[in-house]
């Protein structure tokens, strides 16, 4: 054979390697590795923890966007707060969804969850930013009642039907749970079997960690001063394929004179609770329905709470509550049963 032959021969040889090589790495599919992504969204941080085998980041900003359009008091494109302005709109499976959940907890609670509760809410400054709290009087406080009220709303053909213009709706409490649904349907839509879904504190759990271990969550234990750090932990739990949501009232709050008031409206009284329940961390079948029972069980107090837990059937509740200058932790009987540490 001769010399050029042989390089013939050998270049051929050498790109039929270099073919299936490539026909091999092309067909391989891509390692799952766990990704991570953070960063503020609706007033509040996330953090994502998911194993896949790319980058998803792209999908979760979608469906925060689509969220906020739907859902957002502070997007005045939105759907509700075309509601809440008497624009003409019709809603959407993510808003039909909200409400849906949002009569049922009404009923469950009799009547302590309200989405209506927002004119209340923004009349004692709870709304917006601001260093001072408004003080309103009890006359003010009747007169918002008047249009306060989960009975004075339908949802009907996909429009919201007021008896009276002035009623508002606020989302706020089940906002942050409902966006961690969302967002653990898309990772789940992508083929995600573990992850961790953080939206300012309310969380979707699936499957393990990096390490192989259940994911791991604090519940923050309040602070009764207000003082200092706020990060301390009251337990840390090992959960995996859980919902669950926290409310509290020990950071966000008022003097009255000498009457400390928190941020959380009792809708059916228009006034801020003052029973010695801090915080109420709730696990449900969603974290949009947990995100709304702690709502609930901050308004209704320990022994009402433990009621509506009982009767929830679905869900689970440990509440922090104050005791003569100290904490003490109260939880449903069923609490051990949702959660493995």
């Amino acid at each position: 054979m001769s010399l050029r032959s042989k390089r013939n021969t050998i270049s051929a040889l050498l790109g039929v390697s270099v073919a299936v090589l490539l026909i091999w790495g092309w067909g391989k599919e891509p390692k799952a590795q766990y990704f991570n992504n953070e960063g503020r969204v609706f007033g509040t941080y996330y953090n994502i923890r998911y194993e896949a085998t790319s980058d998803l980041e792209d999908s979760i900003q979608a469906a925060f966007k689509a969220f906020d359009n739907s859902l957002s008091l502070f997007n005045p494109h939105s759907i509700l707060s075309a509601i809440n302005e008497n624009r003409d709109t019709t809603t959407n499976s993510a808003f039909e969804t909200m409400w849906a959940e949002a009569e049922r907890v009404y009923t469950l609670s009799n009547g302590a969850f309200d989405v209506t509760v927002a004119p209340l809410v923004k009349a004692f400054g709870f709304g917006r930013k601001s260093d001072q709290y408004a003080v309103i009087s009890s006359q003010t406080i009747d007169s918002l009642r008047e249009f306060v009220g989960f009975d004075k709303v339908q949802l009907i053909d996909h429009k919201i039907i007021k008896t009276d213009p002035r009623v508002q709706i606020d989302g706020g409490a089940v906002a942050k749970g409902q966006a961690c649904d969302m967002i653990a349907e898309v990772l789940r839509a992508q083929g995600c079997a573990n992850y961790l879904v953080d939206i300012g504190g309310e969380v979707v759990a699936h499957g393990v960690n990096a390490k192989g271990e259940p994911w791991h969550i604090g519940i923050t234990k309040p602070n009764l001063n207000n003082e200092g750090a706020q990060d301390e932990l009251q337990e840390i739990l090992g959960v995996t394929d859980i919902c669950m949501a926290t409310s509290g009232n020990y950071r966000n709050y008022y003097y009255d004179g000498d009457e400390r008031r928190s941020h959380t409206i009792d809708p059916r009284t228009g006034y801020p609770v003052q029973h010695s329940v801090l915080s109420a961390t709730v696990v449900s079948s969603t974290c949009m329905r947990a995100d709304a029972l702690a709502t609930a069980c901050m308004v209704l107090g320990a022994d009402e709470a433990l009621d509506m837990i009982d009767r929830a059937k679905d869900a689970a509740c440990y509440l922090i509550v104050a005791k003569n200058d100290s904490l003490t932790v109260i939880s449903s009987p069923n609490w051990a049963e949702f959660i493995k540490k």
